[in-house]
């Protein structure tokens, strides 16, 4: 009785072992032969080393196959595209095709060297390991690639640019490496609860540490795929910050002012902020406009004349579209009018605005035409000076 106990207590405790495993590493070809194969491979199994020999060979002649069969296959449904895309993807994906078959006929062969369960299992995990790397190599190869492409077909890809090309490949690859390690703990029988638990807190610790770090990354992803404004644009902040765009990273923006002074903005105040793009638009000219005031009695047609004549005649104004004078309203002490006109940047605007303001200045001044200013008529009636004089003597 003493005997069964043990055994059957020995049997119990192997058998959650079995269960536990997630990959089946008992691979035996036997079995699958055909009757007429069994003798022959019986035989071979009598010398270990010719086996290994011949079904290394086995496994790389059908590898070979599958990858050719693979790459024709994939060759001829993407003969279409005018790329080389594919052609190089399908040869990092099939490449590890025969590293697959090789390996799977040497942890077949393992088997007949009768090694006992803890040296057979080591050797076999070994074997799927180093597949799994092979694999892990392949997927990452390929990952680049794709993404390199993508950063350089701006038009189609506009979120994957050249700066934003080592933030995707990382993300890309953590998950690559996250599902390479589950297979490799779930190969040795690696419990990966407790490493997840601890993975979490850490995940927290450093969530909580870089909030503002990760919140002007997410921000700066968010900006390159929306793309309110890109490098040499001329933007205006709510904040009052105008300036040209010098550079877009993952964590700031930086403007140059017209006092040739850097401002680095980060992400997320970008992100969170109304931005005024003077440089969007279907043009990248930009608009100017410029009140005048004349004093009433002069004539409007001759003040439109005059204004449009010297937005034209200006160097830095845009010819087409053509400048233009209006008159706006009969104000108080004044008539008037508004001229507009194109300038190739936003950034020449204060200069243009000095200029065109001293030319209209000259100009009146020739023709006689008179800038009012706001007046006032006071009027003392004599009645009430009078009643004061009184009370006070």
């Amino acid at each position: 009785m003493t005997n069964e106990t043990a055994a059957a207590d020995t049997a119990a405790a192997e058998e959650p072992i079995a269960e536990r495993l997630l990959i089946d590493l008992d691979i035996d070809i036997g079995p699958w032969l055909p009757d007429g194969l069994q003798p022959f491979w019986a035989f071979l199994q009598d010398y270990p080393l010719l086996l290994v020999l011949i079904l290394a060979a086995l496994g790389y002649a059908i590898g070979k196959g599958l990858q050719w069969g693979l790459r024709h296959l994939l060759s001829r449904l993407t003969r279409r595209t005018e790329s080389d895309l594919d052609d190089r993807l399908s040869r990092f994906l099939t490449k590890p095709v025969v590293h697959t078959t090789v390996i799977i006929a040497l942890v077949a062969a393992v088997k007949s060297f009768g090694f006992d369960e803890v040296a057979d299992r080591f050797m076999v995990r070994m074997l799927f390991t180093f597949l799994i790397l092979l694999w892990g190599r392949a997927w990452f190869h390929a990952t680049t690639l794709v993404i390199g492409v993508m950063a350089r077909d701006t038009q189609r890809f506009s979120a994957f640019q050249p700066r934003t090309r080592p933030l995707f490949e990382m993300g890309l690859k953590l998950v690559l490496i996250s599902v390479f390690i589950w297979l490799f703990m779930a190969l040795w029988d690696i419990d990966g609860t407790a490493w997840l638990a601890s993975a979490g807190v850490v995940g927290i610790a450093v969530g909580f540490a870089a909030k503002d770090t990760l919140a002007n990354l997410i921000s700066g992803v968010s900006i390159i795929a929306d793309a309110p404004y890109k490098i040499g644009d001329y933007i205006v902040l709510d904040t009052g910050e105008r300036g040209v765009v010098t550079e877009l990273g993952m964590r700031s923006t930086r403007l140059l002012t017209r006092d040739d002074v850097e401002i680095s903005i980060p992400n997320a105040v970008m992100g969170n902020a109304k931005i005024t793009n003077e440089s969007g638009g279907p043009a990248i000219e930009h608009r100017i406009r410029i009140p005048v005031g004349v004093a009433y009695g002069t004539r409007p047609a001759k003040v439109v004349e005059i204004l449009e004549q010297i937005a034209n005649d200006n160097e830095l104004t845009v010819k087409q579209p053509a400048p233009r004078a209006r008159m706006r309203a009969f104000a108080d002490s004044s008539v008037n009018f508004e001229l507009m006109a194109w300038i190739r940047l936003p950034e020449q605007r204060g200069l243009v605005q000095h200029q065109i303001l001293m030319e209209i200045e000259r100009r009146f001044s020739e023709e006689g035409i008179t800038i009012p200013f706001p007046q006032r008529d006071i009027h003392i009636r004599s009645s009430s000076l009078e009643t004061a004089g009184k009370e006070t003597g």
